[in-house]
């Protein structure tokens, strides 16, 4: 649960406000309608709040004393604003504040805890600032700090790469093109020879007038491209962007490759990668063992203990199969149907199994339900073909049921 502190007196922008907190089950909001609501709080209380969402006009505070008080205690600080005046923003953006809203709409507001989530994750964030420019470096440092970014920094090409190959963990680099030695465009060809969109992101930077740059850097797989001089807010507009692209792929590919019940790869991802293996096995002249799994009387959970159960039942069953093989690929191929491939020898996996089942006995997964068990058919043969090898072990898995389930049968 992460505190935020809210200094705002509009009626109607608090009932705006508490309506979005209400949304949000992690923020917990703190409101005080004065300045001097507000200092007592912080005096006695500001270790508790994560960041703060502030008026910057309220009856005892008409000049921004509010946000100077909150920046006096180094919390993150969302100004929200009746009035757009350009000069108090560009002011308010050198001071350090997160961001400068208006209270126009309802996507304003939105806006503002879009702001309070990306604070919350970018703690996590590694952005690399390549900038031969000393000042400019230090600018684009001084306008990502308040958004809680990890920074670092590099002075050409050459330092970028060493710098991404010792913390390949980088999320994001932020690239100039004129640097001495390589230039920006080469580096992006570069880099996008090893690493893929969402695995870092780039944006570019020139201070040169031709559209042409801009094109040739996204088309070379740049996600972005600013044009210098370029104001605060645009900065960080582009970068939130980015990364919330970043985000969502991430969880398309997570949600495609992933069974959203157990966690296990999903059949399709099971399927391809297992035709890699079977791949490398071939070329390397070795054997796999493939295993056909079923949780036994899975039927029976599910209508006497009801739905929940039979889920819970997968869950478990799935977390102590991925704890008994980790170095295997394992997926969940539909229903209480579990598959594995391995490199370990079939005599050894048929052991670990039957240590699995010993396991699986003693888990609890709802109250009053029969032990967990499940049968295993077991199959070790030459990587010719996937869909032959799953065949031979779903064949044993049918003997081990047709046998009285609980058991193993390997050819």
């Amino acid at each position: 649960m992460r505190n935020i502190l809210v200094i705002e007196d509009s009626p109607l922008v608090l009932k705006i406000l508490e309506h979005l907190f209400r949304q949000e089950p992690t923020l917990q909001p703190v409101f005080c309608a004065s300045l001097a609501e507000a200092e007592v709080m912080l005096e006695t209380s500001a270790g508790l709040f994560f960041a703060a969402i502030v008026d910057l006009h309220l009856p005892d505070a008409p000049n921004g004393e509010s946000v100077d008080l909150v920046m006096r205690y180094r919390l993150p600080c969302i100004v929200l604003s009746g009035s757009y005046n350009e000069q108090r923003r560009d002011e308010l953006l050198m001071k350090g504040v997160v961001d400068y809203v208006l209270k126009e709409s309802q996507h304003s507001y939105e806006y503002a805890f879009r702001l309070l989530h990306r604070l919350e994750h970018n703690a996590k964030i590694k952005i690399l600032i390549a900038e031969d420019s000393e000042a400019t470096r230090h600018y684009i440092r001084h306008v990502l700090t308040p958004h809680r970014y990890q920074i670092l920094e590099a002075r050409d090409g050459e330092e970028t790469l060493r710098l991404l190959a010792e913390q390949p963990d980088i999320d994001l680099l932020v690239l100039d093109h004129a640097m001495p030695g390589i230039s920006g465009f080469e580096l992006v060809k570069l880099l996008r020879q090893k690493m893929k969109r969402h695995e870092l992101i780039i944006i570019g930077l020139s201070a040169d007038a031709k559209g042409s740059l801009s094109a040739l850097f996204i088309k070379h797989g740049a996600d972005d491209f600013l044009r210098k001089p370029f104001c605060p807010e645009e900065l960080n507009c582009r970068v939130m962007s980015t990364l919330e692209r970043r985000d969502l792929l991430r969880a398309l590919k997570q949600a495609a490759q992933f069974d959203a019940l157990t966690g296990l790869n999903n059949r399709r991802a099971f399927y391809e990668q297992g035709l890699q293996l079977l791949q490398q096995a071939r070329r390397d002249g070795h054997e796999l063992s493939v295993a056909m799994l079923d949780l036994d009387h899975f039927k029976q959970i599910n209508d006497g203990f009801g739905h929940a159960s039979g889920d819970s039942a997968l869950v478990v069953f799935a977390r102590a199969l991925a704890g008994a093989f980790p170095d295997a690929l394992l997926g969940r191929l539909g229903g209480e149907e579990f598959a594995l491939v391995s490199a370990q020898q079939a005599d050894d996996l048929a052991q670990a199994l039957d240590r699995l089942r010993r396991q699986c006995a003693g888990l609890h997964y709802a109250a009053g339900a029969p032990p967990l068990s499940f049968s295993a058919g077991l199959y070790r043969g030459e990587p010719d073909d996937l869909e032959s090898l799953l065949h031979e072990a779903d064949m044993r898995l049918y003997q081990a049921k047709q046998q009285g389930r609980a058991r193993t049968v390997l050819a």
